[in-house]
């Protein structure tokens, strides 16, 4: 089965085909970084505007990329939410009017679904149950993977998400948005220990998470200190800074996969693809007998490709998941993966 994966939840606009049968076959993504960068973070009509432009001439590249053509398609999968409404209405648009066209299925994917299951994009799977960690610029979770759509949260962030805090520890550093590359090149120059920061919350008996007195710790440590602050210091405090962060998340996992029994760990979401992260992740995890999966390095971001194959997951169970609304489509700029059909 031949899936069209669109996904423009926010502000990458990610188009790929997925075969059921071969993997993912071709994909094509285009970032809003630089447009965004000027902001210092993403500007909602400006993303929604982008992904119009892009949205046709992607599809188009992909189409080119694999040879094939909207006639070979078996189903269309899009980002229904949660994300920024407008954005989501260019790929909805899309999608549904593809399907019409062709009278093919139109499978609406939950944004963090795709997350959770773009580990099978990889050369090595996990399979069912595992317990997850996602972990991007919007969302630090940890669910509980029984099956396919079985999800339960055990823990989330209670402020900032992760993503949010190494984007405010950059700018504090003087890097622009997005932080996460820039801290954890600079933490990789760092010395452990020269400079301590809070782990929040690393000792809590629950699975939450609290990272916006990091953040505020990270503030102070640079308003104390000379300026201009040397590379030294920037490096120091940016290590520091990771090492509180990959401590915080690595406990947490430990945590749960005690709690629940699980053997198996997906690590997803955009800062899944820090290095340090999946470092310390992979070595605790095998000191425990625990198996570790994480998506491959350019598919941790938001893309069409994970989109298409939490699809394929779903049909190759359901095997039909023609759209039945009435009158048009929804979105769901907020949607439970916990309780989907609270939001309908």
């Amino acid at each position: 089965m031949l899936i069209l994966g669109i996904e423009s939840s926010c502000d990458e606009t990610g188009v790929a085909l997925y075969d059921t049968d071969k993997g993912l076959i071709a994909d094509a993504l285009h970032t809003q970084i630089e447009m965004h960068r000027l902001y210092g973070g993403v500007v909602p009509e400006l993303a929604s505007r982008d992904h119009i432009r892009r949205i046709i001439p992607l599809l188009n590249e992909v189409m080119k990329k694999a040879g094939k053509t909207p006639q070979d398609l078996d189903a269309v999968a899009v980002t229904e939410g949660p994300g920024l409404a407008g954005a989501l209405l260019v790929g909805n648009s899309v999608a549904y009017g593809i399907g019409l066209a062709l009278n093919i299925s139109v499978v609406g994917i939950h944004h963090l679904e795709g997350h959770l299951l773009s580990s099978l994009l990889a050369e090595d799977k996990p399979s069912f149950p595992f317990v997850a960690l996602l972990v991007s610029g919007g969302h630090t979770q940890i669910m509980e993977v029984r099956a396919l759509g079985d999800y339960e949260l055990l823990g989330e962030t209670l402020d900032d998400a992760a993503g949010e805090a190494f984007d405010k520890t950059a700018q504090a550093l003087g890097y622009s948005y997005p932080g996460g590359p820039a801290v954890s090149a600079l933490a990789e120059k760092g010395t452990p220990g020269a400079i301590e920061l809070p782990r929040p919350l690393i000792h809590a008996p629950n699975l939450d998470f609290s990272f916006s007195g990091l953040k505020t710790a990270v503030m102070n440590t640079v308003r104390k200190e000379p300026k201009p602050l040397s590379q030294e210091f920037k490096n120091n405090l940016a290590r520091a800074f990771v090492d509180s962060v990959t401590d915080v998340l690595v406990t947490k996992c430990l945590k749960a996969l005690k709690k629940t029994g699980n053997k198996s760990l997906v690590a997803a979401g955009g800062v899944s693809a820090n290095k340090q992260l999946r470092a310390r992740l992979t070595e605790a995890c095998r000191r425990r007998g625990v198996k570790v999966f994480f998506p491959p390095q350019n598919l941790c971001t938001d893309n069409g490709a994970m989109i298409a194959a939490a699809a394929g997951a779903h049909l190759a169970e359901i095997k039909d998941l023609r759209n039945k609304k009435q009158g048009g489509f929804s979105i769901k700029p907020r949607w439970s993966l916990e309780h989907p059909n609270d939001n309908d």
